[in-house]
């Protein structure tokens, strides 16, 4: 029998400011291990830090443009673009343009925070950040 999902979980975010993510399917809203879809909503400015995840993100994005740096360099995945990253590839995430990013995120399996591994604070990845290479704006 199909089963509601009346409304989404809000969930607290990565980053260096406020980010709104509200899971619709996923471990926490709907004890969902195999997939979470979440609207996301950021800021301009937002970065969160790198991770080497253990599962897929299918990203689409609806407003607005979402930077995605990886290993070899960066995509900007714009307005009606989508962007596959692929589980065990370091990338980070951030929205650089002031107006931000309105997106939905698709995870398989589903996002855990055991299996995103972050970035450590002084780890070498997070080390590479350069605000100002990425061009976003504090």
């Amino acid at each position: 029998m199909p089963r509601l999902i009346e409304q989404p979980l809000r969930i607290e975010a990565a980053g260096n400011k406020p980010k709104l993510i509200d899971e619709y399917i996923g471990r926490a809203n709907s004890a969902e291990p195999r997939v979470s879809v979440a609207h996301m909503r950021s800021p301009g400015g937002w970065i969160e830090p790198g991770q080497r995840p253990e599962f897929d993100e299918f990203t689409v994005v609806l407003k607005g443009m979402l930077r995605v740096q990886h290993d070899k360099g960066s995509l900007d995945v714009k307005a009606g673009q989508a962007v596959i990253a692929n589980k065990g590839e370091w990338v980070r995430y951030s929205t650089p343009l002031p107006e931000g990013a309105e997106y939905i995120a698709v995870c398989l399996p589903a996002f855990s925070m055991d299996t995103v591994h972050r970035d450590a604070p002084g780890a070498e990845e997070t080390q590479k950040l350069d605000v100002a290479k990425l061009g976003v704006k504090e």
